[in-house]
């Protein structure tokens, strides 16, 4: 597909989907872009257009891609074709047909469909599922569907089809296949801040010497939360999801761990647990990632200024800025917006501890007593490092928005 020629479908016009037209607007890759909204919004076109010039987060669009000299973007409202003109791109808002299948892509000419909506993310369902299925994009005419989430197969004993494909950017984006993938996933956000800052480690160390490892992130709210307490519904488990979001702190769950090792498969042998908070603000997360590493004898322990040196090297050779260091006393903040940084190191805040974990062979299952028994103490002390990173990254627009944006071209750019 040629640059500045071909279109764009976008199902969805949420936080994600709203931010994906901001960024396809100001990059100008396509010059079109096909908004599928599924519905009838506010009084008309005019209320879609002050929907999507104004955020509550990144101010207006103006300012975002122009500053303070930027000008109103949006013109040429044509309520009856349901088309406007954005910063010198045609948008053609859909507002009719919420399943994918009946959404007329074939009809508008759109053969590249990116998902925004986070309701169809199984693709072993067929495309005429009653609830609607990612599929349905290929039945109504795509021929390929990017997801801006990460898939969720509803039956465990299904594996993943053949033409189904998670990637994330600038870590193994290069196993997607353009003649055998038709449906992509681009993770999370928290996912691919995570891969960026595990993925220096096991270059440098190997995975056998991470012995184990954990993250929590310090994680903003959703749209998916509720602004004041509400009932639950009928079979809900999980009471906190109907929480207020504006003055609580959450626990709640993530799927980084393993959509993790979907990217990363060196992450399936080693011990991984995540977690997740949320806390009141509109954007910009933290991931606090501890990893034990397993020391080399008559070696150096694994000092704080190894750590760094490590991701500080990384981000100097990482061409596309998908990794930034800072020594920086950053805030959340401070992240917002950064341009496509899937992690930034706060190297300012990281930490290691090196001890001795002592382990009584009698007690490990699988050691014989005839291996032990000679000894004269069957206790063995094991060096180990705990190092403790922090990386932030803005959940919306600057580190996932930005990068679901560049697999999006990458993915139109081998069209065939």
């Amino acid at each position: 597909m040629a640059a500045g020629k071909g279109k764009l479908g976008i199902n969805g016009l949420g936080r994600i989907g709203k931010l994906t037209v901001w960024h396809h607007v100001g990059r100008k890759y396509f010059n079109e872009l096909v908004v599928n909204i599924g519905r009838e919004a506010g009084a008309g076109l005019s209320d879609i257009a002050h929907y999507l010039e104004r955020d509550s987060t990144y101010g207006s669009l103006q300012s975002y891609l122009y500053g303070f000299k930027g000008k109103p973007l949006i013109e040429q409202l044509d309520e009856r074709n349901s088309t406007m003109v954005v910063d010198g791109i045609k948008l053609h808002l859909l507002r009719s047909q919420r399943n994918p299948k009946d959404i007329p892509w074939r009809e508008h000419g759109v053969r590249l469909v990116v998902d925004t909506t986070g309701s169809f993310l199984d693709p072993t369902l067929p495309p005429d599922h009653p609830k609607g299925s990612i599929r349905g994009h290929l039945e109504a005419g795509a021929d390929k569907v990017v997801a801006s989430a990460p898939f969720k197969i509803k039956d465990k004993g299904k594996p993943m089809p053949e033409d189904a494909v998670t990637t994330v950017m600038g870590i193994n984006a290069n196993v997607y296949d353009v003649r055998r993938h038709k449906i992509i996933s681009n993770a999370s956000c928290t996912t691919t801040c995570l891969a960026h800052m595990i993925k220096p480690l096991l270059d440098h160390f190997g995975p056998k010497r991470i012995l184990s490892a954990s993250m929590a992130t310090i994680h903003a709210a959703t749209g998916s939360q509720a602004v004041l307490d509400r009932l639950p519904k009928a079979g809900a488990t999980d009471l906190r999801k109907t929480r207020s979001t504006s003055n609580n702190i959450i626990l709640t769950s993530t799927g980084a761990a393993n959509a993790l090792k979907l990217v990363i498969p060196e992450m399936e042998n080693i011990r991984f647990i995540a977690e997740s908070v949320r806390v009141p603000i509109t954007t910009g997360s933290l991931i606090i990632l501890m990893v034990n590493m397993q020391e080399k004898l008559a070696a150096e322990p694994i000092r704080r200024e190894t750590i760094n040196g490590i991701y500080r090297d990384t981000a100097l050779q990482d061409s596309k800025g998908y990794l930034l260091y800072s020594e920086e006393q950053n805030v959340s903040g401070d992240i917002i917006g950064t341009p496509r940084a899937a992690a930034v190191i706060e190297g300012h805040e990281t930490h290691t501890r090196t001890a001795e974990v002592c382990i009584d062979l009698n007690k490990v299952p699988g050691v014989e007593k005839c291996l032990t028994g000679p000894l004269k103490e069957a206790v063995i002390r094991v060096p180990v490092t705990q190092a403790v990173i922090f990386g932030w990254y803005d959940n919306e627009m600057g580190s996932y928005v930005n990068i679901l944006g560049d697999r999006v071209v990458t993915v139109a750019e081998q069209l065939l």
